[in-house]
């Protein structure tokens, strides 16, 4: 296997080239999620009717690049994120094995849990004030509205007004709905890649490739999206709020299924399973090309002595 280091490096890179493709869809998620918030079904319009109609009606107004507003922040945090989920993943397993089992090679559902949702909330405690910006970003239109509107020219101006209207606090504002989301999408999604690979291989005979990449990614895609989107709203809502519309998780939670219903947690949901689904299968099954890469390359520069730790 890669380096720590490697490893970071190239699950950063395997999480750009999937958001690449993903981040038209968690536009127009974000959007589904701030769509009447705080107001009743009644009450509140209905700019966005779904994926397709979102992805239609933003085209028409802010053209493709409408899409792909806030694609600069997405990519350093990607990078942060997923560095630190498929980085960090592999060490913290095997060292909490050993230090339980005493044998690195076994395999507990309970380790890989907390390993996933440990390596998850690393990433996303570091990476948040990149997605905070990035949901401002992605929320703001001049034409369909929706949530509080920030008008931030790019990210840079995004980091500089936050910074000096709320100093650093205000950077980090929302950072512990990230850790909560993050920890419970973490705490999934390469336990049931691995586990649904190690099942492929088993029953139906499949052997390493392309094909089983393909196949343990959607089916750990599809727990994650089940798993994350209640917190993953309630954090695009901490995100974008100014001042003190919530005070915490807690409150934005108990908020918006008063106001909106218990469904509206679910709001997007079929936004987030069309960004998702796509974002993960490409992301770990990249993360296996890059992997090969970097240890290729480790090859070529490490000492011997240190290979052979690795």
């Amino acid at each position: 296997m890669s380096t720590t280091i490697g490893a970071f490096i190239a699950g950063g890179i395997a999480a750009c080239g999937a958001v690449t493709v993903t981040h038209p869809f968690e536009t127009i998620k974000i959007r589904l999620q701030l769509q009447g918030e705080l107001q009743s079904k009644v009450d509140a319009p209905r700019l966005y009717k779904g994926v397709f109609h979102g992805v239609k009606v933003i085209v028409q107004n802010e053209g493709p690049r409408g899409l792909f507003r806030g694609i600069g922040a997405a990519y350093i945090y990607q990078m942060i994120l997923n560095g630190c989920r498929l980085g960090f993943y592999e060490s913290l397993r095997k060292g909490t094995t050993t230090a339980i089992f005493g044998d690195p090679s076994v395999q507990s559902l309970g380790v890989n849990i907390f390993s996933g949702a440990a390596s998850g909330i690393l990433g996303a405690a570091a990476g948040s004030p990149f997605f905070l910006v990035k949901t401002r970003l992605q929320s703001f239109s001049p034409f369909l509205p929706v949530g509080t509107q920030h008008g931030y020219k790019n990210a840079v101006d995004g980091f500089r007004k936050i910074y000096t209207n709320e100093g650093v606090r205000g950077l980090y504002r929302g950072v512990g709905a990230a850790m909560v989301r993050t920890g419970f999408g973490s705490s999934v999604q390469l336990p049931t890649y691995f586990f649904a690979k190690r099942r492929l291989v088993k029953h139906l005979g499949m052997e390493e490739g392309p094909a089983l990449h393909l196949a343990s990614s959607t089916a750990s895609g599809f727990v994650v999206c089940c798993v994350m989107h209640p917190p993953d709203t309630i954090m695009s809502r901490m995100y974008n709020q100014t001042g003190n519309l919530y005070t915490g998780v807690f409150d934005c939670l108990y908020k918006t299924v008063k106001t909106e219903g218990v469904l509206a947690i679910y709001k997007g949901f079929f936004a987030h399973l069309a960004r998702i689904l796509p974002h993960t299968i490409l992301t770990l099954s990249l993360a296996e090309q890059t992997n090969k890469w970097m240890r290729k390359f480790e090859d070529r520069i490490l000492p011997i002595a240190v290979k052979d730790k690795v």
